[in-house]
C-alpha cells in the first residue's frame, strides 16, 4: 500500500459547546501604581502616596454542565432515527435481497438482535465501553463494571449538556445495528440459536472493547485515531466479522450454480432509503448537540452518499451496460459508510471525494474481489461495510480540515488511522473466529442441508410468506 505524505490534522467535537461556557482566562493583576513621589506646594513638601494596587481578581470557577434542551431534543430525535436504521431499515434492506424462502428469517434476525443487544448493552455493554476500569493496566483496552445494570446513573446525571440516560440509549442504537449488519454475511444458512449466542458474545467481547478504544478513552483515542460516528467501531468491525463468518460457515448450497437473485428489490430500495434518512441521526447526532458541527456532518453525509451512488452507478453502467436498483442501493450504503468516520472532520468538498472513492472501492470489494476469491458473503457485508469503512477511515486522515475540526485532532494522520484500522481488524478477526468456535461446539453453527433447501423461514421459525 502506498502511504501518502503524513499530514498533521486537527479536529474538535465542540466539547466547549457541550460542557457549557469555557473557563474564562484569569484576570491579570492590575499594574501597581508608581512609588510615592514628592511634590512642593506653597513651599510645603507633600508626599503623595500612591493608592494600593487593586488585588488580583480571582479566576471564575468553571461552570457546572447544565441541561440544554436544544441538544437534548436533537439527540432524542437522532436516537429514534438510528433505531429506525435497524428496524425497519436494515431488516427490509436485507430482507429484499435474500430468496423468498428466507425473508422472514432475515427480518426476524434483525428484530431479535435489536431486542437482545438492547438488554446486553443495558446490563454490561455500556459499562464495558464507557466506564473506567479499576485496573490502570486494563483501562486502555476495556472499561470496567462500575456501571453494571447502569448502577450509579440517575435521571439527573448529565453527559455534557444532555441527560446521561439519553447518551446511554443513543449509544445503544449503535450497539444494536453493528452486530445486525453481520447478518448479511451468513444469510440463509446459520441457525437462529447460534446467531443469538454469537451476537451476545460478540457484542461483549468485540464491540464494547473496540468502542472503548475509540470513544471511551482507550488507547486508540489516546493515539489520536479519528472516528466521528463509527467507521472503525461499527463498519470495519462488522465488515471483518462478516468476512470471518462467511469463511467459517462456507458457501450456501448451490452457490455459483443456482439462481440466488434478490426476491424483492422494492423492499431493498425502501430499506436503503430508511438507512439513508436514519444515517443523519447516526452522523449528525454524533455531534451530541444541535450546533454547527451537526449541520456540517449532515451536509457531508448527504454529499458523500450521493457521490458514492453516482460512482457505483457509473461503474456498473460501464461494466454491465445497465445500472441496477441493487447497485444504486449498494452505492448509497457505501457512501454512508465511507463518510461515517469523517463526517465531523472534513469539508463538503472532502466529503464528495470520500463518497466517490468509497463508492468505487465498495464496488471493487463487493463485485470484483468476491468474484476473484469466490467466497460467499451473501449480502456483501465485507465488500460494502468493510471496504468502504477502511477507505473512509484512511481518507479521514488525509482530508480532515482545520476549518471544521479545529485543534483537537492535532497529530492525527493517515498512519495513525491505519494503525487504528489494523488493530481493529486483528482483534475482531481473532475474537470472531473464537466466538464462532464456541457456538459450533455448543449449539452448532449451520442448519442441516435439508433445512437450508426448505428455507430458514419454515425450518427455523415455522412461518413463510405464503402461509
Amino acid at each position: 500500500m502506498k502511504v501518502f505524505g503524513i499530514q498533521r490534522l486537527t479536529g474538535i467535537l465542540l466539547a466547549a459547546a457541550m460542557l457549557g461556557a469555557p473557563l474564562a482566562s484569569p484576570v491579570l493583576a492590575q499594574e501597581a501604581a508608581p512609588p510615592a513621589v514628592e511634590a512642593t506646594v506653597a513651599e510645603t513638601t507633600v508626599v503623595e502616596t500612591a493608592p494600593e494596587a487593586a488585588p488580583a481578581a480571582a479566576a471564575p470557577a468553571e461552570e457546572e454542565p447544565t441541561l440544554d434542551t436544544g441538544d437534548t431534543s436533537w439527540l432524542l430525535t437522532s436516537t429514534a432515527l438510528v433505531l429506525a436504521m435497524t428496524i425497519p431499515g436494515l431488516a427490509l434492506f436485507y430482507g429484499g435481497m435474500v430468496r423468498g424462502k428466507n425473508v422472514i428469517s432475515t427480518v426476524a434476525q434483525c428484530f431479535a438482535i435489536t431486542a437482545v443487544i438492547s438488554v446486553v448493552w443495558m446490563v454490561a455493554g455500556y459499562s464495558l465501553a464507557f466506564s473506567e476500569n479499576s485496573s490502570a493496566a486494563l483501562n486502555p483496552y476495556v472499561g470496567g463494571l462500575s456501571a453494571f445494570l447502569l448502577n450509579g446513573i440517575s435521571m439527573d446525571d448529565l453527559s455534557g449538556t444532555i441527560p446521561q440516560y439519553l447518551f446511554v440509549v443513543f449509544q445503544m442504537t449503535f450497539a444494536v445495528i453493528t452486530p445486525a449488519l453481520i447478518v448479511g454475511a451468513f444469510a440463509e444458512r446459520m441457525k437462529f440459536s447460534a446467531i443469538l449466542l454469537f451476537m451476545v458474545l460478540w457484542s461483549l467481547i468485540v464491540y464494547s472493547p473496540v468502542c472503548h478504544w475509540v470513544w471511551g478513552g482507550g488507547f486508540l483515542s489516546e493515539m489520536g485515531v479519528l472516528d466521528f460516528a463509527g467507521g472503525t467501531v461499527v463498519h470495519i468491525n462488522a465488515g471483518i466479522a462478516g468476512l470471518v463468518c462467511a469463511l467459517v460457515l462456507g458457501k450456501r448450497k448451490g452457490f455459483g450454480a443456482e439462481n440466488m437473485a434478490p426476491h424483492n428489490l422494492v423492499l431493498t430500495m425502501i430499506g436503503a432509503s430508511l438507512l439513508w434518512v436514519g444515517w443523519f441521526g447516526f452522523n449528525a447526532g454524533s455531534a451530541v448537540g444541535a450546533n454547527g458541527l451537526a449541520a456540517v456532518a449532515m451536509l457531508n453525509t448527504q454529499v458523500a452518499t450521493a457521490g458514492a451512488t453516482v460512482a457505483w452507478m457509473i461503474i456498473e453502467w460501464v461494466e454491465r451496460k445497465k445500472p441496477g436498483m441493487l447497485g444504486l442501493a449498494s452505492g448509497a450504503v457505501a457512501g454512508l459508510v465511507a463518510i461515517t468516520p469523517a463526517a465531523g472532520f472534513v469539508t463538503p468538498q472532502g466529503a464528495l471525494i470520500i463518497g466517490l472513492v468509497g463508492g468505487g472501492a465498495a464496488y471493487a470489494g463487493a463485485v470484483w474481489l468476491k468474484k476473484a476469491l469466490k467466497y460467499d458473503d451473501s449480502l456483501d457485508v465485507f465488500g460494502v461495510h468493510g471496504i468502504a469503512g477502511i477507505a473512509g477511515a484512511l481518507l479521514t486522515g488525509v482530508l480532515a480540515s482545520s476549518a471544521v475540526a479545529g485543534e483537537a485532532a492535532e497529530g492525527a494522520s493517515i498512519v495513525t488511522q491505519f494503525v487504528g484500522i489494523l488493530g481493529t481488524i486483528v482483534w475482531c478477526a481473532i475474537a470472531t473466529f473464537a466466538i464462532l468456535m464456541i457456538c459450533k461446539f455448543t449449539v452448532g453453527l449451520r442448519v442441516s442441508e435439508d433445512e437450508e433447501v426448505e428455507g430458514l423461514d419454515l425450518s427455523q421459525h415455522g412461518e413463510s410468506l405464503h402461509h
